[in-house]
């Protein structure tokens, strides 16, 4: 059984294993950018805490206060989910208010679609924001699948800095609170 956790230094053998799975590709939701160590137990422990004070944090470069959780079964890290609290502009053309990765060996479980929308009912029964935007690569069709199936709305796809197209979903919180 899936659940959402707050990071943890308990997680730090399984989260090396997801690591070396990723095998240095950018983990979307974990928030590793501002991780100078994770391999030592000190360094992770630092990046943990960090992890845990960026909810509160000011808004600093672009980034916005942000609340990180990951996924879980059992002791078994399965990756992150990430809320940014507000969207900057950049935020709101192409990053979006929430991010999640998944380590790939745990692909194609559900456990995406369950954390995406776990997350999103907890953010409609806090009742704000009234409604949540995600992006991802428009070659991701596993991604676009999964914001479909929580109740994405495609707005639009545009061209990132990098010249490859993405697209952007709004999920209506709101009408979640609703059903």
């Amino acid at each position: 059984m899936f659940k959402l956790v707050a990071p943890d230094v308990s997680f730090h053998q399984s989260f090396l294993e997801s690591h070396r799975e990723w095998d240095g590709a950018h983990q979307d939701g974990a928030g590793v950018f501002m991780a100078g160590d994770v391999i030592t137990p000190e360094g992770f422990a630092a990046w943990v805490r960090q992890l845990e004070d960026a909810g509160q944090a000011a808004e600093k470069d672009g980034i916005v206060p942000c609340t990180y959780l990951w996924i879980a079964e059992g002791l078994r890290y399965m990756g992150a989910i990430a809320f940014r609290h507000y969207l900057t502009p950049a935020l709101l053309n192409s990053g979006g208010h929430i991010g999640y990765g998944v380590r790939p060996s745990d692909r194609g479980r559900g456990a995406a679609s369950w954390a995406l929308g776990e997350l999103c009912s907890r953010l409609a029964a806090q009742g704000e924001p009234d409604r949540v935007l995600l992006t991802c690569d428009d070659s991701n069709a596993a991604s676009a699948k999964t914001i479909e199936r929580v109740g994405g709305t495609l707005e639009d796809v545009r061209t990132g800095a990098d010249g490859r197209p993405f697209r952007r979903y709004w999920i209506d919180l709101a009408a979640l609170a609703n059903q």
